[in-house]
């Protein structure tokens, strides 16, 4: 397969969407990928992130492209997990504390916490446009939202928490650690 092959099949798996990051991890050299940028007319959505002509653009996942390191949480979060129906006019993301997220700051919403509470409750989904993308699971999920509850609207706040409650799928077990580790299980105890 030479070169063009193979960054068109790369592109095609991420939905017309592409870093150089990706073309480079895959052996192709730079001056090969740009060439085939200039000479497809692909469109460069942010330094080193380009997309397709006829690409649906996936905010989510080009966020994540510009920023390996976010992990998609609180409200948007819950409406990924379906646990609210507002989908969030801005996206939230979680980091390490120590980032810098000033170069995201203009489309995302950013919290941070230690290194350590980071990665409990990693897990990847795929979205709606079909790429996989981080995202707390539903009991971190609840965690950081009860830990935020004052930057939070009341009614997503509650209605989180009781169709939390109403899930079959819920693990009250992991969800009574991750309340230990964060601080909060006294809060999440009254909501039991």
């Amino acid at each position: 397969m030479n070169n063009k092959d193979l960054i068109k099949k790369i592109i095609k798996s991420n939905n017309g969407i592409v870093s150089t990051r990706q073309i480079v991890e895959a052996g192709i050299s730079k001056p090969s990928f740009y060439k085939y940028v200039r000479d497809n007319n692909m469109d460069m959505l942010y330094h080193g992130i380009y997309a397709d002509p006829d690409a649906w653009i996936d905010s989510m996942y080009v966020l994540f492209l510009r920023c390996p390191s976010v992990i998609f949480s609180h409200e948007e979060a819950l409406y990924i997990h379906d646990l609210t129906d507002r989908e969030p006019i801005t996206h939230i993301v979680t980091v390490k504390t120590g980032y810098n997220p000033s170069n995201i700051k203009d489309v995302a919403k950013v919290y941070t916490v230690k290194s350590e509470l980071y990665d409990m409750g990693k897990t990847e989904i795929v979205n709606s446009f079909g790429n996989k993308v981080p995202v707390y699971n539903m009991e971190r999920t609840i965690c950081d939202i009860v830990r935020s509850r004052s930057q939070i609207e009341m009614q997503d706040y509650q209605s989180a928490i009781k169709g939390y409650l109403l899930r079959k799928d819920k693990d009250i077990n992991l969800l009574m650690r991750y309340a230990k580790q964060f601080k909060v299980e006294k809060i999440i105890r009254g909501f039991m």
